[in-house]
């Protein structure tokens, strides 16, 4: 017995309630009275009890003299209980994900570990329904070429910006040739990645040697806007680099304090 009253506490009836209303399944119709005298009920509470009961159209009145309770036979109640939490349960899931979604944009999600970082850019790169803006490493792309080919056969526009080989591609491929990519690594104390879809979703993440990654995850739309500002910038960068000769643009950074200090991170000597 203790066992179905805990079921039927857990769909919000209390301890005298279940009491009551299997007291009623029992024996019924019966009075306030005799429902306290056969479940030990408190007389002081029992139409109290009753009464929340009916309330919960667990129970009816049966007009008579004096007054006496009927139960809702045991299926009905069960049925009505299942409607009534499944409702819930449709309203809430509605609801409740749309609170979710609106807070989920103000969410910074923390990721530590290559292998976690990598299952993550996969992932945002799998999502990806429209456009797709890379800054990668070489050492990265054989973990995401899978997803990157599956996003160039569905028609999404890939736009990267790579730190490697002239002949490696990734989508459109921009290669970063304006200065050596140890002078980035050295500055950015890593290879900095940055991977982010369709104005909505961006993954910035830092892969150093000897170092396990990190990567924060986020649809914030100020860090999607400047993570994708700074990718168009850097494809702009590498065509104008293309266009003048990586050898030109370089000696023009390395001559000037001001320059070489936005570059390197360092003071010019």
């Amino acid at each position: 017995m203790e066992e179905i009253y805990k079921e039927l506490q857990r769909l919000g009836f209390s301890q005298y309630e279940c009491k009551a209303y299997i007291g009623l399944l029992k024996h019924h119709p019966i009075t306030g009275y005799e429902i306290s005298k056969r479940t030990g009920v408190p007389r002081s509470m029992i139409y109290e009890v009753v009464g929340k009961l009916v309330e919960k159209g667990a129970v009816y009145i049966v007009p008579s003299e004096p007054v006496t309770y009927s139960p809702l036979p045991a299926r009905e109640l069960i049925a009505r209980q299942r409607r009534q939490f499944e409702q819930s349960f449709d309203y809430l899931e509605k609801e409740l994900a749309a609170m979710e979604s609106e807070r989920e944009v103000d969410v910074i999600k923390r990721i530590d570990g290559d292998e976690l970082v990598i299952a993550e850019m996969k992932e945002l790169i799998g999502n990806a329904k429209a456009e797709l803006w890379l800054s990668i490493w070489e050492p990265q792309v054989p973990f995401i070429q899978t997803q990157i080919d599956g996003c160039c056969d569905e028609g999404i526009d890939v736009f990267t910006v790579l730190f490697g080989k002239a002949e490696t591609r990734v989508g459109n491929t921009y290669h970063h040739d304006y200065m050596s990519p140890e002078v980035a690594e050295e500055r950015m104390g890593g290879r900095l990645t940055i991977a982010a879809r369709d104005v909505e979703e961006v993954l910035i993440g830092n892969f150093a040697l000897g170092k396990s990654a990190w990567a924060v995850k986020t649809r914030d739309p100020a860090l999607v806007l400047v993570a994708m500002e700074y990718i168009r910038h850097d494809i702009m960068f590498a065509e104008v680099t293309k266009e003048l000769g990586p050898e030109k643009v370089e000696a023009l950074w390395r001559t000037r304090p001001d320059l070489y200090h936005v570059v390197t991170g360092k003071r010019f000597k």
